[in-house]
Parts: structure tokens; sequence; C-alpha cells
């Protein structure tokens, strides 16, 4: 938390920032560090990953429940357990037979390449452990970058459909800015730390939810005094 109380001392002249520190700033102060992701382990969280694409939070926890209660949330019981109990276990999640086998294949990955140890991911250097998951069966870039960030504690920029929403509404990016384009422009206006990037994430994501909907609700948003003088900016 010590490099985030110093960036958010270092300047009170916001409008000076580049637009990422600005957002950061204006999102943390309203709503002070997320704390995310909520997960009893990383191991939990990497199921949570491949549990939450294509469907919202509540889904999840649902199915991390179901997992608990079947003391099926470890590497070997998860592996152990039968493909159509595993299927009907994450049911809540929604596309449980492809998750069911995506989790298999990460979680095979994660025994075979680590022997089921996050330290052991811990040491190898991030561009080299996100190309070994995106070589996963079911795993893409938004996923990779939330083991990376959110389970392994590693300094990857994980961004969402809730970003690009949010700055291309803002007219920050264009509309149908690729993942990589849109990473790498808020990766290089931000300090390069791992609890930053966690906390920007999940506020991005608070403020999708609660102002930058599919149907906008601007007022109260900490972020509306950044619209465009002629306001958010639509999709063609």
């Amino acid at each position: 938390m010590l490099a985030v109380a110093v960036f958010l001392c270092v300047d009170n002249l916001q409008t000076m920032l580049p637009i990422a520190q600005q957002i950061y700033r204006r999102l943390f102060e309203a709503w002070g560090p997320q704390k995310w992701w909520p997960a009893d382990s990383p191991f939990e969280v990497m199921i949570g990953a491949i549990l939450v694409q294509n469907t919202n939070w509540r889904n999840v926890e649902r199915a991390i429940e179901n997992l608990k209660s079947a003391e099926a949330l470890s590497p070997l019981q998860l592996l152990a357990i039968e493909l159509e109990n595993l299927q009907e276990l994450i049911r809540p999640a929604g596309y449980f037979r492809i998750k069911a086998q995506r989790l298999r294949s990460l979680v095979q990955f994660f025994v075979d390449e680590f022997g089921g140890e996050i330290t052991a991911m811990q040491a190898i250097p991030m561009p080299q452990l996100r190309e070994k998951l995106l070589a996963v069966h079911g795993i893409g870039p938004e996923t990779a970058d939330s083991i990376l960030l959110y389970a392994v504690g590693q300094s990857a920029m994980v961004v969402d459909a809730y970003t690009l929403r949010v700055f291309a509404r803002h007219g920050w990016v264009p509309h149908g800015t690729s993942y990589h384009a849109l990473q790498a422009h808020i990766a290089q206006e931000l300090p390069e730390d791992a609890t930053i990037y966690n906390d920007f994430h999940a506020l991005i994501v608070e403020v999708g939810k609660k102002h930058c909907r599919k149907t906008p609700q601007c007022e109260g948003c900490p972020l509306q005094e950044l619209l465009p003088v002629h306001g958010l900016v639509k999709e063609k």
C-alpha cells in the first residue's frame, strides 16, 4: 500500500496528470481500495478467472461454493472428480461443459508445470509465464492477465469490456480498440505496480457496474467531470 499512498500524494494538480492517473485518483478517493480478487487462495482466483468468462460474479460465487462443498477446490481434487460431476458443480456459472474442460486444462497445466504450487509460478518472469498461460486451452489475454495479477501477484494490466466502455465513451480511445492497444495505452500512464494495477482494474469494474452501464448513469459518477464538453462519445 506504500506505493499507492506515495502515488496518491505526489501531486494535487490532477488536471496535469495523464488520464489513467486522474481516473485512478478520482475513483480511489470516491471508493477506496477494492481488495479484489475475493478468494481464499491464489488457486481459487485461478478457478474464478475461468468461471467468470461471459457471466457475472454472483454466478461465479455460486459455482465456487459448490466446489467448496464438494471438497473439489484443490488441484488434485479437481482433477480427480468426474467430468460430469464437475460440470454440475459449476453449472451456475454458465457454459458449464466448456468451462469444465477449460478448468481441467488449466489445472493440469498448473500441476504439470508447477507442481500445483503458486510459488513456482511466481518464480517465472511475467512475459514467459503469460506466454505459457496463453498456450493453455481456453485462456485468452484477459484471463491470463487476471491470473498473473490477482493470483500470481505480477504487474499485468487487466482490461475488459468495462475498461473499453469507460475509455471510449470519454473519448480517450476509439470504440473497438483492441485489448493489447488499450492495455498498452493505460500501462504507459500508470506506475508499474501490481497493487495499483489491481485497484485500477477493480475500480474500473465498479464504475462500470454503477455508472458506465449499457445505458449510462453519469449523474454522481466520479468521472463525470472528465466527459468531453459535447457529452459522451457514442459508438457508431
